[in-house]
């Protein structure tokens, strides 16, 4: 420990010193350096009475003060950054997914690792899964710091799943034009739930919300709006409503409002101290950012159509493998995303009806017909393919477009090629020999010798053949070639 503090001390920069500190002091061990500086500053002083030249002893009275500055300051120093609280930041936009449930997950760990005063999760959401929505909760409610859910930056939203987390924060903000609500809950497949099942679903929903609310001390009775009726509000309102506790500007706003508030945690409660708090942002990792870049709905859909073609092309053209290997991948990965996200299967099934057109086009006579037919079916696809509920969900046009366009290009060439390759001669194996020619080596009367394709045959023949006349393999019956003469083509070389 005391190796540690003099490299920190001597051979590195404040900045480095503090994250250091950050790490690894404790309250003790900071008032053990400080004992240190203290030895030292005795010793220093033992020295000056000690002296007997006044010259010595003014060297070692400004040893005295310098060993005090350099020991006693950074000690000091290091024991107020000891007590300066640590904020975590996350900040999520996107749907509510597994994705989003680690992510949250990974945070409050950190934030708990690094003994974090408080973590801000900064949210943008429409809504999204009920099990990942729950799984985030239970994390926020079980951490053992406070937790900000923070609806930011202005233009955001905590819709349908997201109202549910930010009415279970500890402290719930917004920022000045977003909105909150639109909570009731719908069937995830494009299916309609009877009437039965509807009502259970929203009065487990309702119990849920309300729960939530009368624990953080929130309105139960517009939570219960949001999912009965889809009622929303403004950050202003929200606050009104008594809804949310802040309304900021931005983070700096939100940290000067934060400090000295007071957040029931358990038994106890917790003091706020957010005015002069060190921020650290908690990024993503790449593995969770590829996870969620798949859960958008246009890759979705791009996804969809790759691995339809793709398998689709392996089953016209056996042995290709890359198509199949794509198209697999591509399927899978695009059934992950449809997890959490609307999906109309209509929409699926007309998707995948135009790439069976698509492909009968090359092989039946229609005269454009099925090709119109596939193009028309996969775009009336691609508009219902999420459900009408969520416009948020829809595909671009920009990506349908393209991507009908991919389809068609990519089903009229390479089924085109593959189908042609088909219907192309035989170059391998016996048939492979059908159709070559050589020269008669020996008489054919009606046995005897030809030189085919570099190599010495057995062969007969119908007709009597002259050594060195060209012949022709019209058959191959085991390792005997059948040959007729070719006609006016003397001096023929072989092949």
């Amino acid at each position: 420990m005391l190796q540690r503090f003099r490299a920190g001390i001597h051979g590195e920069n404040s900045l480095t010193r503090i994250r250091w500190g950050r790490k690894i002091l404790k309250r003790e061990d900071v008032s053990y350096l400080t004992g240190y500086a203290f030895q030292h500053l005795l010793h220093c002083r033992s020295l000056y009475v000690v002296a007997t030249n006044q010259a010595y002893r003014l060297t070692c009275l400004l040893g005295t003060v310098a060993c005090a500055l350099s020991l006693l300051l950074p000690s000091l120093s290091l024991f107020a950054y000891a007590e300066q609280p640590l904020i975590v930041v996350a900040t999520y936009e996107g749907v509510i997914n597994p994705v989003a449930a680690e992510y949250l997950h990974e945070a409050i760990t950190y934030a708990e690792a690094e003994h974090a005063h408080l973590l801000i999760f900064q949210l943008d959401t429409p809504g999204g899964l009920d099990t990942s929505m729950r799984t985030m909760i239970k994390d926020m409610t079980s951490a053992h710091m406070p937790v900000v859910v923070y609806v930011a930056p202005t233009g955001a939203r905590a819709a349908s799943a997201g109202v549910f987390i930010t009415l279970a924060a500890h402290v719930a903000a917004m920022a000045p034009g977003t909105n909150i609500g639109a909570a009731h809950p719908v069937a995830m497949g494009g299916g309609e739930m009877d009437t039965v099942m509807k009502e259970k679903v929203e009065n487990d929903a309702v119990a849920y919300i309300r729960s939530i609310a009368e624990r953080r001390g929130r309105n139960p009775d517009w939570a219960e709006k949001a999912v009965r009726k889809s009622i929303s509000a403004t950050a202003r309102d929200a606050k009104k409503l008594g809804i949310i506790d802040v309304v900021a500007e931005d983070l700096t706003d939100l940290f000067t409002q934060l400090n000295g508030w007071k957040v029931p945690m358990g038994m106890q409660t917790i003091t706020l101290k957010t005015a002069h708090a060190t921020i650290t942002e908690f990024p993503m990792n790449w593995r969770l950012e590829a996870l969620k870049a798949i859960s958008d709905p246009n890759i979705a859909y791009v996804l969809m159509t790759i691995g339809m073609i793709g398998l689709i092309a392996e089953l016209y053209n056996p042995g290709a493998i890359l198509p199949g290997i794509v198209g697999a991948i591509s399927l899978i990965l695009a059934f992950y995303s449809f997890q959490s996200l609307p999906v109309n299967y209509a929409g699926v099934l007309l998707i995948l009806l135009g790439i069976v057109m698509l492909i009968l086009e090359v092989t039946v006579t229609s005269y454009g017909l099925l090709a119109i037919g596939g193009v028309i079916s996969m775009v009336l696809g691609s508009l219902m393919l999420m459900n009408e509920e969520f416009p948020y969900y829809q595909i671009s046009w920009s990506v349908i477009l393209p991507v009908v366009a991919s389809a068609v290009a990519f089903t009229f060439v390479v089924l085109r090629l593959g189908i042609k390759a088909l219907r192309g001669r035989t170059v391998t194996g016996s048939e492979g020999m059908i159709g070559l020619r050589g020269v008669a080596k020996t008489p054919l009367t009606p046995q005897g010798k030809v030189f085919v394709h570099g190599e010495l045959w057995d062969a007969t023949s119908t007709e009597p053949v002259q050594v060195g006349a060209p012949v022709e393999v019209i058959r191959v019956d085991g390792l005997m070639l059948q040959v007729k003469p070719v006609a006016n083509q003397q001096g023929e070389t072989v092949p």
